[in-house]
């Protein structure tokens, strides 16, 4: 982040607070006073972040969203603009409590380093792999355990308003669900060294990802893959699927739900399938949504518990 902050310093934070109030002075005329610093640091993040959503959201809706998804029958009403609303008052709290991440980042608490030769390529390149597998597992634990009832009613349940999705959802949290989620991206960087552009190109690349299992694009199912399908599995019924790049620790949490061949088929196509489906689950609305490994669950707001066209378990 210490390059982001210098290059805001540069192009627009000194011309900025040259215009505080006199007696905010002390704490912004200096760079590097730890008011100033945490301030730009929100600010960047603030601002990055709604680029970000915007701009990727944008090109997957017009690109690779399939509108089909509209008309399930659980599609809400000006969800789009739900989904847009709670994103963007989510994310100042969100940018500020990611703030002290950064900060020490910016201090030089973390381990990341700008200098390739310090660790060689071949380091370079494992620990974005390190990083991918590091998180992946992360978010699988914190994830899941948001389902726990102590948690989902008031951290977790607002992103399951969305049972059908649009890239617009990606970010519509709960701001400390999202922030919680993103816990593993930065404990990362200060457990384990990886250099500094290799960091901000997978922290953008991250974010893309969680865009693209919104999209409804099933342009993969394959069984290592958390895909589009796999997370719309999750949406719709809660329990399954709480990965974010692979299906690794579904399968060894006992978690895991496959889509069938007739998923795409019930969820497009056939809308009376669809409804069929959903009224012979609906009796299915009680059951916890955090259980021991291996057992099946079902959420209070669920749509369905084991039974079912739209994807099995594996």
């Amino acid at each position: 982040m210490d390059i982001l902050l210098n290059t805001a310093d540069h192009y627009a934070m000194d011309s900025l607070y040259k215009h505080v109030p006199i007696a905010l002075e002390p704490y912004f005329a200096d760079r590097d006073h730890a008011v100033r610093q945490c301030f730009s640091l929100w600010l960047i993040s603030l601002v990055g972040v709604n680029i970000l959503y915007f701009l990727f959201s944008t090109l997957s809706y017009y690109t690779l969203f399939d509108h089909r998804v509209m008309q399930h029958p659980k599609y809400l009403r000006n969800q789009i603009w739900r989904e847009i609303q709670l994103s963007v008052t989510s994310f100042p709290i969100t940018a500020a409590v990611t703030v002290p991440w950064f900060f020490f980042e910016v201090r030089g608490h973390s381990k990341l380093y700008y200098d390739v030769d310090e660790y060689g390529w071949a380091y370079a390149v494992w620990s974005v792999l390190w990083f991918l597998a590091f998180t992946d597992f992360g978010i699988y634990w914190i994830h899941r355990a948001e389902h726990h009832p102590m948690l989902y009613g008031w951290l977790h349940k607002q992103h399951h308003a969305w049972k059908v999705s649009t890239p617009f959802a990606s970010f519509a949290f709960h701001p400390l669900d999202g922030y919680a989620q993103s816990i593993p991206y930065h404990l990362f960087v200060y457990l384990f060294p990886m250099h500094v552009y290799a960091y901000l190109t997978a922290f953008v690349i991250v974010q893309m990802w969680t865009i693209s299992i919104h999209d409804g694009a099933y342009f993969t199912q394959h069984p290592a893959i958390n895909s589009s399908a796999h997370h719309t599995i999750h949406h719709l019924e809660f329990n399954y699927n709480y990965g974010q790049y692979t299906t690794l620790w579904d399968r060894i949490g006992g978690s895991y739900k496959r889509p069938t061949a007739q998923f795409e088929k019930e969820m497009f196509f056939d809308r009376p399938s669809v409804s069929n489906n959903l009224k012979t689950t609906a009796n299915i609305l009680h059951e916890k949504q955090f259980v021991p490994l291996g057992t099946n669950h079902s959420d209070s707001d669920g749509i369905r518990g084991r039974k079912g066209a739209l994807a099995e378990c594996d």
